[in-house]
């Protein structure tokens, strides 16, 4: 797996019969569990939590989100903007986002039907033990802004 955020692109294609999405490089290479996240309201801000040793893979199953992902090692440092990886996912684009260990991640939902699905490298117990937060810093939210 790579140490960087990487995104993984899939495609749609359509016929008669309807669409078929897919992210055919995406090969669940190491997942041992997921979990599906939906907000309450669009707009809504989850941000930000990281863990030193797990990874995830983040995809949009239905709606878009704003997802921000940085370093672990670099929250200290000035200027944090600077360090911030920002993606766009929507469900109409299929892909799939790679968040490897060592990076804080959050997310704000676009639509009132966003869900969010996430496929961790870890299992429940040893996420646990490998939990760090920080606040959401909302400045990072406001649109154009990283």
């Amino acid at each position: 797996m790579q140490n960087t955020p990487k995104l993984l692109l899939g495609n749609k294609v359509f016929d008669d019969r309807g669409s078929v999405g897919f992210v055919n490089d995406f090969d669940f290479e190491g997942v041992k569990r997921f979990y599906l996240v939906q907000n309450h309201e669009p707009g809504f801000i989850r941000a930000f939590h990281g863990h030193k040793k797990e990874g995830k893979y983040v995809t949009v199953v239905s709606g878009a989100a704003i997802i921000k992902v940085m370093s672990m090692e670099i929250w200290n440092e000035s200027p944090v903007e600077e360090n911030i990886h920002t993606f766009v996912l929507s469900a109409e684009k299929p892909q799939v986002l790679w968040i490897p260990p060592g990076y804080f991640n959050g997310f704000k939902t676009m639509s009132v039907d966003t869900r969010v699905m996430f496929f961790s490298t870890a299992t429940l117990e040893e996420s646990r033990g490998d939990d760090y937060r920080i606040e959401h810093c909302p400045n990072l939210w406001i649109p154009n802004y990283r």
